[in-house]
């Protein structure tokens, strides 16, 4: 098998790629990332170089696109590729049409030509809007996204799906909760709050802090997107979520009782258009796929907390930028 993965430079594209390459020895990996702020190469260290290759490119040059699939021909693509920081939208949101939607377009016409065996499309829950207590969206809902970032995904799976329905492409579409785990960039809220609780930091909260999230730690996702890939019916779309919910102010204290150390909260301005709650069914992906969440939130927690603080030095590189330079090496 053979997969061309955008955006696998990324916290949630790279351990994709660790989980194939873990769990299927057999398998080839072409990762495509353009490497901005998000992306870093220090997440592929350890990968099987005779089956990980990195390609530099952007899914928005379509020129490149094609040249690629074309030199692979991959057997399915997976695209993780996304511009995904709402409060990044709020203020760039032309770049998120351009990554999110016609990115995608792009990589849709490719995987139509060289006649791809499956393209899988990774969303969020952002696109079903605000929530409801004590109700969950389910894959029929309406979507109502709130953002630009949410507005794009949406605008994304859409597209996805019409390629199914107008020209027969295999796709699948998956939207997933929160995720966390070791690793994630710290503009995230966990890994953003752990960093700032060791360094004796405040921890800004929008608003109130009563938003509610569903957190799915990033393995679990992982294998329900291969899961999907391997065994999801085309032209489907595939809830992921741990179901279970806490708001920001949870969270906080979750994470100040795992780093062990007292924490100043900070209320600060709402952004704009905050969705106050997401919550996922997973009913289908248990019913049809037999798959549900291994690793419930507070081990996961615990793993994560020790992973940033067992690496300090990552962190601090990261908010420094340092791994920008690190990066650079693999940009031709």
């Amino acid at each position: 098998m053979k997969y061309l993965v955008t955006g696998g430079a990324g916290f949630i594209g790279s351990n994709f790629i660790s989980y194939i390459l873990n769990n299927y020895p057999d398998a080839e990996l072409v990762c495509l990332d353009s490497l901005t702020y998000a992306g870093n190469v220090s997440n592929f260290a350890g990968f099987d170089k005779c089956r990980f290759t990195f390609e530099y490119a952007d899914i928005c040059d379509r020129e490149r696109v094609f040249e690629l699939t074309e030199r692979y021909m991959p057997d399915f693509i997976v695209n993780f590729a996304a511009e995904s920081h709402v409060d990044r939208s709020i203020l760039y949101p032309t770049a998120f049409v351009s990554t999110n939607v016609l990115g995608t377009a792009n990589l849709l016409d490719a995987a139509k030509q060289f006649k791809i065996s499956r393209f899988h499309q990774v969303s969020t829950d952002e696109v079903y809007g605000d929530v409801d207590a004590p109700h969950f969206s389910v894959e029929s809902d309406t979507l109502c996204p709130s953002s630009p970032y949410s507005a794009s995904k949406a605008s994304a799976d859409m597209l996805v799906l019409s390629y199914f329905r107008t020209f027969g492409l295999p796709v699948t579409v998956s939207r997933c909760s929160n995720n966390y785990g070791p690793g994630q960039f710290p503009e995230k809220l966990i890994p953003l709050i752990i960093y700032n609780i060791m360094n004796d930091k405040p921890i800004g909260i929008y608003g109130n802090g009563l938003q509610c999230r569903d957190w799915l730690y990033v393995e679990d996702h992982c294998r329900a997107v291969d899961m999907i890939i391997q065994h999801g019916r085309e032209g489907e779309i595939y809830n992921i979520g741990s179901m279970h919910t806490v708001t920001n102010l949870e969270m906080v204290d979750m994470l100040v009782s795992a780093v062990g150390r007292t924490a100043l909260v900070d209320h600060i301005t709402d952004r704009p258009g905050h969705d106050k709650r997401y919550a996922l069914s997973c009913d289908k992906i248990k019913g049809e796929l037999g798959w549900t969440p291994c690793v419930d939130i507070e081990k996961g927690l615990a793993k994560t907390v020790k992973w940033y603080m067992d690496n300090r030095d990552w962190c601090e590189d990261i908010m420094n930028g340092k791994y920008i330079e690190k990066n650079k090496e693999y940009i031709k």
